[in-house]
């Protein structure tokens, strides 16, 4: 695989960082270009992160002094540098959308952590290894765009993508009805204890957009593209409560599904266990070797033991059981940053290259 020269957009908030954690040694792309608010713009690196660097390693020496551009002013500049960009600003959802489709109509492929656009009907919204033949609406996408090479992809919220993996491989029973409650790490919300004190010894039931993303955004992930769109599938009937808990990094869910032909308990481990990802993405770099992990000790998952499975990447899952009111219930946990926002992003840029759809 030849070396991609990429760029990231918003690289100085939290999801920037772990993006530049995560591609500085990556072995197909090469970080060429950073990019921020204008706040940022023309600091190096080092300076506009202005003591705000939450990763647990430090700042990569080859990286710290790189010049920062403006995402929106310095467009031109940054297309010339790059292959294609990841984007993680922070902007209202509606200049995120101009945004996008600015760089993508300059001939700039975009791979997104945002929501903008994960409700356009021809923008992929891909987990690698449960969705990756929806990369096909691309051909349709830049049609519209009027482009040969640029286009949006887009990854989904960072909650589900702790739970619909789980679901996914239970899907041919006939899953009828989903109840999720999720809690989630103050790092979602681009925060650290030091800069969210209130969180401390607290609970805040209430995430703002969180529940309509993670009841619409799988039936997305689990449609079906029909001419030049991706029809949103409609069952499952899903509902989820959101709550952001004191918890560094790792989205904890709960999880409870019906189904019209239930499975019994011992089948459903199975599946979990024998689960095959696509052959899509077999050699992808950032691929875990074991997509979905199944846990017999009911004290498992724990965020602290389990969120760096497979460098992140991974899924886990345990107390599996019977429910009184739906079918199943079942606990499951992701790391919010890497499987659920940057590494999620990055697999997905690698899917997209190995197809061909970046070059």
């Amino acid at each position: 695989m030849k070396k991609f020269n990429v760029g990231v957009l918003g690289a100085t908030g939290m999801v920037g960082q772990r993006f530049v954690t995560l591609l500085y040694k990556h072995p197909w792309f090469n970080i060429n270009v950073l990019a921020a608010s204008s706040k940022s713009a023309g600091k190096t690196y080092f300076e506009a992160l202005n003591g705000r660097w939450n990763m647990s390693s430090p700042v990569p020496d080859n990286i710290k002094n790189m010049p920062v551009f403006d995402i929106s002013n310095d467009i031109n500049k940054i297309v010339n540098s790059v292959d294609f960009v990841f984007c993680a600003v922070d902007m209202l959802s509606s200049d995120i959308r101009i945004l996008e489709e600015t760089y993508a109509r300059a001939e700039c492929p975009v791979i997104s952590n945002n929501s903008a656009h994960r409700n356009t009907p021809d923008v992929p919204m891909i987990i690698p290894e449960v969705n990756p033949e929806h990369a096909k609406i691309i051909f349709s996408q830049r049609k519209r765009l009027g482009t040969k090479k640029g286009f949006i992809a887009v990854k989904s919220n960072c909650s589900l993508q702790c739970y619909v993996p789980a679901i996914h491989p239970l899907l041919d029973f006939g899953v009828s009805k989903i109840l999720v409650c999720t809690y989630q790490a103050i790092s979602g919300a681009g925060k650290t204890f030091s800069s969210w004190p209130e969180m401390v010894d607290n609970i805040i039931p209430y995430i703002d957009g969180e529940e309509e993303k993670s009841e619409r955004e799988p039936l997305k992930i689990w449609g079906k593209i029909s001419g030049s769109e991706i029809k949103i599938a409609t069952s499952p009937c899903i509902t989820t409560q959101c709550i952001r808990v004191p918890v560094s990094n790792g989205h904890t869910a709960a999880v409870f599904v019906d189904f019209d032909r239930p499975p019994k308990l011992d089948q459903i481990v199975e599946r979990w266990q024998k689960y095959k990802s696509p052959r899509e993405t077999n050699n992808l770099p950032s691929a875990p070797k074991q997509f979905l992990h199944y846990f017999d000790n009911p004290l498992y998952p724990q965020i602290k033991s389990a969120r760096e499975l497979e460098n992140g990447m991974a899924i886990s899952i345990g107390r599996l059981r019977n429910d009184p009111q739906y079918n199943i219930k079942f606990v499951c946990m992701s790391h919010n940053t890497i499987r659920g926002a940057a590494g999620g992003a990055v697999l997905m840029a690698e899917l997209l290259c190995s197809k061909g759809f970046i070059n």
